[in-house]
């Protein structure tokens, strides 16, 4: 869908950003743990780029992804991937998985699209649709952060079939959280600056 977003209205817009602040891992009402997940990905590397396969720009799937054993205790895991560089109030909702069974160390590629999830919920995107949203930033905005947060849980709560962003933040702000995995992808639409404002209208004064 941004993908059809003028270049000039993504260069425009270059240093509006909903902020890393935003992510639901910074969250101040959300204990951080010193325990951490060794959260990976077979398809990129740490703060690399996405390949155009798990994009708008490709087949859309979802990345597969690999982790360590949680800590003792861990009674489920989530999944939650955001974009805190998309113009928007808040950072992007691209992935919620809700409920993975701790003995699961990885997650298939395109999982998150034909459910191939065991017994989690797939939860609702920022398009209020289930499954991955595959990124689509717009033309000329710059590069995105994708990020990926592993949340090895000391409770279990029952969200229901598919859990948007507010109940899934609210449930980790009252679930302990024993540890935690990172994982940041990047992608981007780039063009030349001179190409990009060649012929753009003037934006506000």
């Amino acid at each position: 869908m941004l993908e059809h977003v003028p270049a000039w209205l993504g260069s425009a817009l270059r240093n509006v950003r909903a902020g890393h602040a935003g992510l639901m891992i910074a969250d101040p009402e959300i204990a951080a743990p010193d325990a951490r997940l060794d959260l990976g990905s077979p398809a990129f590397g740490a703060g690399g780029r996405l390949p155009d396969r798990f994009t708008a720009d490709g087949a859309g799937v979802s990345p597969p992804l690999i982790w360590d054993a949680p800590p003792a205790g861990t009674q489920m895991l989530a999944l939650v991937v955001e974009d805190p560089d998309a113009p928007a109030p808040n950072p992007l909702i691209h992935a919620i998985l809700w409920g993975i069974e701790p003995a699961q160390h990885s997650l298939a590629e395109g999982a998150l699209a034909d459910g191939d999830v065991g017994s989690a919920a797939i939860g609702r995107n920022s398009y209020l649709a289930s499954g991955w949203l595959p990124p689509d930033p717009p033309t000329g905005h710059g590069e995105h952060d994708y990020v990926f947060q592993l949340y090895a849980l000391g409770g279990a709560p029952n969200l229901g079939a598919h859990p948007g962003r507010g109940v899934v933040l609210d449930a980790l702000r009252a679930t302990p959280v024993l540890a935690v995995g990172i994982l940041v992808g990047t992608y981007s639409r780039d063009v030349a600056p001179s190409a990009d404002l060649a012929g753009a209208p003037v934006v506000g004064g």
